[in-house]
């Protein structure tokens, strides 16, 4: 881990929000865990976490850019394959609509 890196970066779990499940958790069983001091990023190192962004307006990091991009886009095209399965929970048409944010944030990820 350097510490003169200025860029903000994903993490490598992009689109899995850390902080957001730890509000979930904390709102709804009044428990609250840490969040990681240090995460892997898209690109591959190790770095603080305040040094990492979900939103693209703030990721400086091209590789990085570049990872959220393909895992957003994986991600929306899991949730509509899955939508279209036997049995399954919601419909293509739901499945579509879960999907959109994150092929929304794939283009803003793309956009430099």
């Amino acid at each position: 881990m350097s510490g003169d890196d200025p860029h903000v970066h994903v993490t490598a779990t992009v689109p899995s929000d850390d902080a957001a499940v730890r509000n979930v958790l904390a709102s709804t069983f009044g428990l609250a865990g840490d969040l990681p001091g240090v995460v892997t990023t898209g690109c591959g190192p190790r770095v603080p976490y305040a040094a990492t962004s979900a939103r693209p307006d703030r990721v400086a990091c091209l590789p990085c850019r570049e990872h959220a991009r393909r895992e957003h886009l994986r991600s929306a095209d899991e949730v509509e394959r899955l939508s279209g399965l036997p049995g399954s929970a919601i419909s293509p048409a739901q499945g579509r609509l879960a999907s959109a944010p994150h092929r929304d944030l794939a283009g803003r990820f793309s956009e430099a």
